[in-house]
């Protein structure tokens, strides 16, 4: 009995201990990716996951966001990530761009899921006050303040979201404006945000990297 609980033990090591599958990008045609995962051929379609468990979460000319084991990695062409691939120490995460250059992602406010924009024109994460009643936020606790909008002068509110997540890059304790009125339509992820975190261009890719 004790020779068949070490058996299961090492069985279950070794499974935990399993390679992330080696990924290459063999073509790209309009939201679509040809992938070639561990030798085998796979046509994806955007938010679709190979059975081999890789995530398409996008996909243009200029590559493919994938998504492995929880982490996301951009792939071009001539990328290619394998079972040997080691993670970087810092959290990361790597976004294409979209319509008209912007960059827009999911993400996690409250660890409740939103779509926010890039936005390094504002000062801080800005929602409408239809956006923070969604999220529960009880931002008429915060401090009343004004901000100018594309229609005027609105009132807002100061407040300090628990935490903000972008992929795998958390930051908590994140200043946030809630502006009454419908404005603005997306979440902006301004400053107060992106400055507590590494942010550069790789090829037209946003990369957030959290810093150690």
């Amino acid at each position: 009995m004790l020779r068949i609980f070490f058996l299961l033990n090492i069985f279950l090591l070794s499974a935990g201990l399993q390679a992330a599958p080696s990924v290459q990008v063999k073509g790209l045609i309009g939201g679509s990716a040809v992938l070639l995962i561990d030798g085998q051929q796979r046509l994806l379609k955007v938010g679709k996951t190979s059975p081999e468990g890789v995530l398409l979460i996008a996909a243009d000319t200029k590559g493919a966001l994938l998504e492995i084991d929880g982490e996301r990695h951009f792939l071009t062409l001539s990328n290619r990530i394998g079972g040997t691939y080691k993670k970087t120490s810092a959290a990361e995460v790597r976004l294409a761009s979209g319509h008209g250059g912007h960059y827009v992602t999911p993400a996690r406010i409250n660890n409740r899921p939103v779509q926010v924009m890039l936005d390094t024109g504002a000062t801080s994460v800005a929602m409408n006050m239809q956006m923070a009643q969604q999220l529960g936020i009880n931002y008429r606790a915060g401090r009343k303040t004004s901000v100018a909008t594309a229609n005027g002068i609105a009132d807002s509110f100061d407040v300090m979201l628990d935490s903000v997540t972008v992929g795998s890059v958390r930051i908590n304790h994140v200043a946030a404006t809630i502006i009454v009125g419908d404005s603005p339509t997306i979440i902006l992820l301004g400053n107060s945000y992106l400055s507590r975190v590494n942010m550069w261009r790789d090829e037209g890719v946003m990369v957030l990297q959290s810093k150690l």
